[in-house]
């Protein structure tokens, strides 16, 4: 669930073994959900083990990487030189809380494990800067342990949550319904939930009409 660690140079590829197990599960709703052309900014991109995996799957759609630790930047440029893959663009330095992001229009946002390795500002962050970039209809997809109802799913996630908030009072996992209340402020309702294996789950939300509608910015 979280992305591993370790000693590395700026030019090393880093490899997260949760990322090689979760790719394809998380794949199996991105097909689902995702248009079938367009472009997809990927938040907080880590190894980059997914979008490899991602663009490979889904060679319709260009895909944006991006990641705010520019040694997992160089990680995931190693892996795109490897893959050799023709619809994946250099990963961008994104932090989510610094508005405004530093990339134009796209069709759908994906995150994945994020937002438990971060402030509960930068949930917040990361709905309101999807809404900048995405028109009415825009798919922004989440993935990672949750709270449902405020209660662990599992003995397993309670242990990792107390093990996130020892490293950072700031980190923990987040409660399904206050994230989806930070999304409808922010002008996209609530799709599907999705039980992934590990524990973990997947959240769908979409771009509200905008229609006249005041969203919080």
């Amino acid at each position: 669930m979280v992305k591993e660690t370790g000693a590395l140079t700026d030019r090393q590829q880093r490899h997260s073994a949760p990322a090689e197990r979760n790719s394809r599960p998380i794949l199996e709703v991105l097909e689902r959900v995702l248009p079938d052309r367009g472009k997809v900014l990927e938040i907080a991109s880590g190894t980059g083990q997914h979008v490899v995996a991602f663009a490979q799957a889904l060679p319709g759609l260009v895909w944006q990487p991006s990641e705010i630790d520019p040694q997992l930047r160089s990680s995931v440029e190693l892996r795109l030189a490897e893959a050799n893959l023709s619809n994946v663009e250099s990963p961008i330095d994104l932090d989510v809380t610094r508005m405004p992001w530093p990339i134009g229009a796209v069709d759908a946002v994906v995150c994945i494990n994020m937002i438990h390795i971060a402030p509960w500002r930068a949930t917040d962050a990361l709905f309101r800067g999807a809404r900048d970039i995405q028109q009415d209809g825009g798919v922004l997809v989440t993935y990672g342990p949750y709270l449902r109802n405020g209660r662990h799913t599992a003995p397993s996630n309670e242990v990792f949550d107390a093990s996130l908030r020892a490293r950072n009072a700031d980190w923990g996992l987040r409660d399904i319904d206050a994230v989806t209340a930070i999304a409808r402020q922010h002008g996209f309702d609530f799709e599907e939930l999705v039980a992934m294996p590990a524990n973990n789950f997947t959240l769908v939300f979409r771009a509200k009409v905008r229609g006249g509608a005041t969203f919080t910015v």
